[in-house]
């Protein structure tokens, strides 16, 4: 049996990235709302939270300005932050200069110990206008006595492949870390229940607050029911507390007691080729968590 996880899905407008003391700003929050919420575990920001531009401002040249290497005075920062803290730390997402020069759209988490655990760069931008560099690995990484959870920003949850991906690596949660201030927020709220559907895995999508995002951040359960959901483009705070190895009893026993997407093989059955893709389902391999051994 997992221990209950406590989760916190900030909903906030972005912080400017070049103002004076942004990262001490952003400790106070993550002060404020452990105070307030001191039983929070995970605490989750949304995508680019503390890169923010100004309207008047070339989202290009904000981009430039705020890309560090991963593991430079930023990152220490925030590992500081979430030892202080003393939660799971995942503070959006961040503009990353790589080892090859190029800029990714980046999102770091960091342990209660102060550790980053995982960092994984969005696959998926959101092209043409957004000109980041694409990522090439699905990133999960584990809470110890709770389950595992995958990673996915914005735009990468119009695409199957990456929350499949995530449970096939062993995710029980895929957190998906969003930037929305376009009508299409209707169809990400369609598209975190269907993931969570086919995929037997729990959905947190945290988007921006006004002026940066609509809003309605929400949780989904493994079986597409939705646990908690922002109504409005306000900021607030979106909480619930999951307890992870539902994923895996839907697994086992099926959607409503019936439905077993990952047992749907008989013995013996050969390959289905997917053209699409160059490849094959192999029913072998095809079970959730087979890949965990590749998770990051």
């Amino acid at each position: 049996m997992t221990s209950p996880l406590p989760i916190c899905l900030v909903q906030s407008a972005a912080r400017h990235h070049a103002s004076a003391g942004a990262l001490d700003a952003f400790a106070a929050d993550v002060r404020r709302i452990t105070r307030t919420h001191p039983g929070t575990r995970l605490l989750a920001f949304p995508e680019l939270h503390l890169s923010g531009h100004r309207p008047d401002e070339d989202p290009g040249e904000v981009m430039r300005a705020a890309a560090e290497p991963l593991d430079g005075p930023r990152d220490a920062a925030l590992a500081r932050i979430a030892r202080e803290a003393g939660v799971w730390l995942v503070p959006g997402t961040l503009y990353e200069r790589g080892e090859d020069g190029r800029i990714y759209n980046t999102a770091p988490v960091y342990s209660p110990g102060g550790e980053r655990v995982a960092a994984y760069r969005k696959i998926f931008p959101w092209r043409p206008y957004e000109t980041t560099a694409a990522g090439a690995e699905f990133v999960t990484f584990g809470l110890p006595g709770h389950g595992r959870v995958g990673l996915s920003i914005c735009y990468d949850a119009w695409f199957p492949e990456v929350s499949r991906h995530l449970a096939w690596q062993g995710a029980d949660l895929v957190l998906n870390l969003v930037r929305t201030p376009t009508v299409d927020r209707a169809q990400e709220l369609v598209l975190a229940r269907a993931h969570a559907i086919v995929n037997q895995v729990a959905m947190a999508s945290v988007n921006a607050a006004q002026p940066d995002g609509i809003g309605r951040s929400l949780v989904v359960d493994p079986e597409g029911r939705v646990r908690a959901e922002a109504a409005s483009a306000t900021e607030q705070l979106v909480t619930d507390v999951l307890d992870l190895g539902e994923a895996r009893r839907v697994r086992a026993y099926g959607t409503a007691g019936l439905t077993r997407v990952w047992n749907p093989f008989e013995e013996g059955q050969a390959p289905l080729e997917l053209p699409l893709y160059g490849g094959r389902i192999d029913p072998a391999r095809w079970r959730a968590g087979a890949g965990s051994g590749d998770a990051g």
